[in-house]
């Protein structure tokens, strides 16, 4: 007879009895959202430029809006701070939240939304017949600000953070035009940075520049997602994979797939995304 109290047990029982004790894995908590856009649509006049786009911006960090041309991608990012508007004969369906906030509510300020979000263009802009500093702190001034310490200081601190300070600090007088066109990219940054904006939206920021200073601005994306939420828009592959920690393809209007950029670039769902990314077209 077997002396069932001296058997040895099965190994493999036991193994699955010890896993079924441990205690499951914590799930990684999403991150915190600083926009959430649901069921967006844009028309310019009869043509529907954005249809049906929903997706969260993750907070402090840089998600990066790909697509080819004309699918859409800088009328999402404008629709950002509503700056779309300035469009004749733009309609708005949907909702954007800020923070929790409808930014498409009767009662909210577009001034208000685009202090809160500020924007960097493809083609650097500084105004022509203002000096260096004086094209960081315009913002300010028109909101009001007349203490020239408080100024100096902003500017100060915003030529820094643009990584610029260093290169300008002895030519504040000279003319903004006078850089060259990274300097000048970068002095729109700090002219934006200088409101103390929640997020800063950049439309092909380096799309005009030479590899040097695309790569001093790529540099100062990846520092500033510390402090803000960044939405990017490229057409640079290489590009939106060393930034972005999240990535959108857009085509025709459409969101066709939204998450990580390691997974969007390495292993993405839609064979629509792997078409784009791995260059079949666009």
């Amino acid at each position: 007879m077997v002396n069932l109290l001296m058997a040895t047990p099965d190994p493999t029982v036991v193994e699955r009895v010890e896993r079924a004790a441990e205690p499951a894995p914590t799930p990684e908590p999403a991150p915190a959202s600083t926009f959430q856009v649901k069921n967006l649509s844009v028309w310019y006049g009869d043509k529907r430029a954005i249809d049906d786009v929903t997706l969260d911006v993750a907070s402090n960090a840089v998600t990066a809006i790909i697509g080819p041309s004309g699918c859409g991608k800088s009328t999402f990012l404008r629709c950002l701070n509503r700056m779309h508007e300035l469009v004749p004969k733009t309609r708005v369906e949907g909702t954007v939240f800020l923070q929790g906030e409808d930014l498409y509510s009767s009662d909210v300020d577009p001034a208000i939304v685009r202090r809160r979000v500020g924007m960097v263009f493809q083609k650097s802009n500084p105004f022509p017949t203002m000096s260096i500093g004086e094209n960081v702190v315009i913002g300010l001034r028109l909101n009001g600000v007349r203490s020239q310490k408080f100024l100096n200081e902003r500017l100060e601190k915003s030529l820094r953070m643009a990584a610029l300070w260093d290169e300008v600090k002895d030519d504040l007088h000279k003319a903004g035009t006078s850089l060259s066109g990274g300097q000048q990219q970068r002095l729109c940054i700090a002219r934006a940075l200088a409101v103390e904006p929640e997020v800063l939206l950049m439309d092909e920021p380096c799309s005009a520049l030479d590899p040097i200073a695309t790569a001093k601005i790529e540099e100062l994306i990846y520092e500033l997602k510390a402090h803000y939420t960044i939405v990017t828009v490229t057409h640079n592959m290489q590009q939106a994979g060393r930034i972005s920690d999240y990535t959108a393809f857009f085509y025709l209007g459409r969101l066709i797939e939204f998450g990580p950029t390691t997974k969007i670039f390495t292993n993405p769902n839609e064979r629509q995304t792997e078409d784009y990314i791995t260059g079949r077209f666009g």
